[in-house]
């Protein structure tokens, strides 16, 4: 990926800076290549409401108790497609030194205020960008390969030099230091700024990142494809007995048998153990749906009979809704997966805004979306010496039971890190957690609240992912456990139900057998046996 490093001078921190702004509103006067300052203004303390907020509904606590900040509102223009939206929020006091760039899940298409306020309230200057266009969906991407690269890669790389430029004119002074964090889609784009623009950040944190786009997406294909027939689909009210019977066999294996697999690569489970004798119930699947269940822990293989991507972890299959939501749908083909595939393949690979999946071959959609798509959208680059080399730091994280993503493509990912690097400079630079109970980015059976999205936990760094890579950035001080909650109804404001430690990869949490198994106290990180292939 050497050859695709981006040293374009629209990185505006090689120009000439212009006058040191006073107050906000003089920076709407500043003048900027391909850039025009839309507003700046100033935003009392918990003043500022969404713009997405319905009528008659309460902000949330966020906003209501973010400090008076400056607020840029700006569109940047790289290329004549390209209509990127960005914001930065600079803290009217109390500014910390630091810069956040803040990221985006699924297609983006969204400036993500509450990121914003968060960083805020932490006392970080900070920005975010819809990546150059508006809507959930992919329908902006037919006949507009430009927008793609904005999409792909670019509008995050023009946010973060456009934001500190912003910061240093504000400020008299450059950030100190500057952090990204997302995840899924947020942590692709995270990966993308390791491997591409290695001096935009000192520390990065990348969650459950959607890397290998192309795979996972041909992976979401081919499952969809598979659970949407007739006779493969695997209704919702089906879901709880599989979990059911993936507890059964493998709960107890990482020492405590609480709903929760430490390590589920230990676990065994075989669908044809839930072979109907009689298909007149939820409580068995059908052969067809035996294959489908199959499907989905193993992963999609090409005619060759090569896995595609890897396959999701079992566990956590019907807690609340995971699968429906992500996988089977409440109907054939009304499902996350089948979305992602066809605006995907639709509108990026294909070029036709009706491209229907049912009967695409896999084998030649995965090589036309390789070659159309694969370097702007994919962020595999395993060569991150030159992030290395500048000083930066990498934290990946993963849920064990996400749902959208397979968890041990992240673990591929690190893996592939730390042979590039080599043992010892990896271990100087980059981790991996990866968290039992989890689904996607959040939630999950298990305890998932470590700071990744500004909990109860912020700015304590043993219980916050954001201030630990903070603390070794710049101190030095390398991360061991992280210790993660489980709050009511995954509410970080609610009670703690239990705590349990993250341990860095390739190390798990066991139980020591004799404490309170609801404590992170009573878990120690030690060295799993060699594991399986799921």
């Amino acid at each position: 990926m050497r050859q695709h490093i981006i040293l374009s001078c629209f990185l505006l921190a090689c120009l000439p800076l212009p006058a040191l702004a006073h107050d906000c509103a003089e920076l709407a006067r500043l003048t900027l290549p391909r850039a025009h300052i839309d507003a700046a203004r100033n935003v009392a303390a918990g003043a500022f409401l969404p713009p997405n907020l319905e009528p008659g509904q309460v902000a949330p606590d966020t906003f209501r108790k973010a400090p008076a900040f400056c607020r840029v509102q700006a569109s940047l223009k790289p290329t004549a497609q390209s209509d990127i939206q960005v914001e930065v929020w600079l803290p009217e006091s109390g500014w910390n030194g630091r810069f956040r760039g803040i990221g985006n899940g699924g297609f983006a298409g969204y400036i993500d205020y509450e990121g914003l306020a968060a960083a805020l309230d932490q006392g970080y200057a900070s920005a975010s960008t819809d990546t150059g266009h508006r809507g959930g969906d992919a329908a902006w991407a037919l006949g507009a390969p430009q927008k793609v690269v904005d999409f792909g890669y670019r509008a995050v790389h023009e946010m973060t030099a456009f934001a500190k430029t912003v910061v240093h004119v504000r400020y008299h002074k450059p950030a100190a230091r500057a952090y990204f964090s997302a995840c899924s889609n947020g942590g692709r784009q995270a990966l993308m700024e390791a491997q591409r623009f290695p001096s935009d950040y000192d520390g990065i944190i990348a969650g459950a990142p959607a890397a290998n786009w192309t795979h996972l997406l041909a992976n979401g294909l081919g499952v969809t494809q598979q659970a949407t027939t007739p006779t493969g689909y695997i209704p919702p009210a089906k879901l709880a007995s599989v979990t059911r019977a993936v507890l059964d066999a493998c709960d107890a294996k990482d020492g405590v048998d609480d709903g929760i697999l430490g390590d589920p690569r230990q676990c065994r489970f075989d669908p044809a153990d839930l072979l109907c004798r009689d298909a007149g119930t939820d409580s068995c699947l059908t052969a067809p749906q035996v294959e489908t269940l199959r499907t989905i822990y193993h992963g999609v293989h090409d005619h060759d009979g090569k896995r595609i991507f890897p396959g999701l972890m079992p566990g956590a299959e019907s807690y609340h809704g995971a699968w429906e939501r992500w996988i089977t749908g409440k109907q054939p083909g009304k499902s996350a997966f089948a979305f992602f595939a066809g605006n995907y393949f639709g509108n990026m690979v294909y070029d036709q805004h009706d491209w229907q999946i049912d009967n695409a071959n896999i084998d030649t959609a995965l090589a036309l979306a390789t070659r159309k798509t694969a370097s702007t959208l994919n962020a595999v680059d395993a060569d991150i010496r030159p992030f290395v080399a500048h000083g930066g730091k990498l934290i990946l994280y993963h849920g064990w039971n996400d749902p959208a993503i397979a968890p041990m493509a992240t673990v591929a990912y690190f893996d592939a890190v730390t042979k590039s690097l080599g043992p010892e400079a990896s271990a100087n630079a980059v981790r991996l957690y990866m968290v039992p109970g989890m689904l996607h980015c959040a939630g999950g059976p298990g305890p998932n609240d470590f700071g990744q999205y500004d909990g109860a936990t912020q700015g304590d760094a043993g219980h916050d992912i954001l201030a630990t890579l903070v603390r070794w950035v710049e101190h030095d001080v390398a991360p061991t456990a992280i210790i993660a909650a489980k709050h009511v109804d995954d509410a970080p404001a609610k009670p703690v139900l239990m705590t349990r430690p993250l341990c860095p990869w390739p190390q798990f949490a066991r139980y020591d057998g004799h404490g309170d198994s609801n404590d992170a106290s009573s878990f120690a990180c030690v060295t799993p046996p060699p594991a399986g292939n799921n």
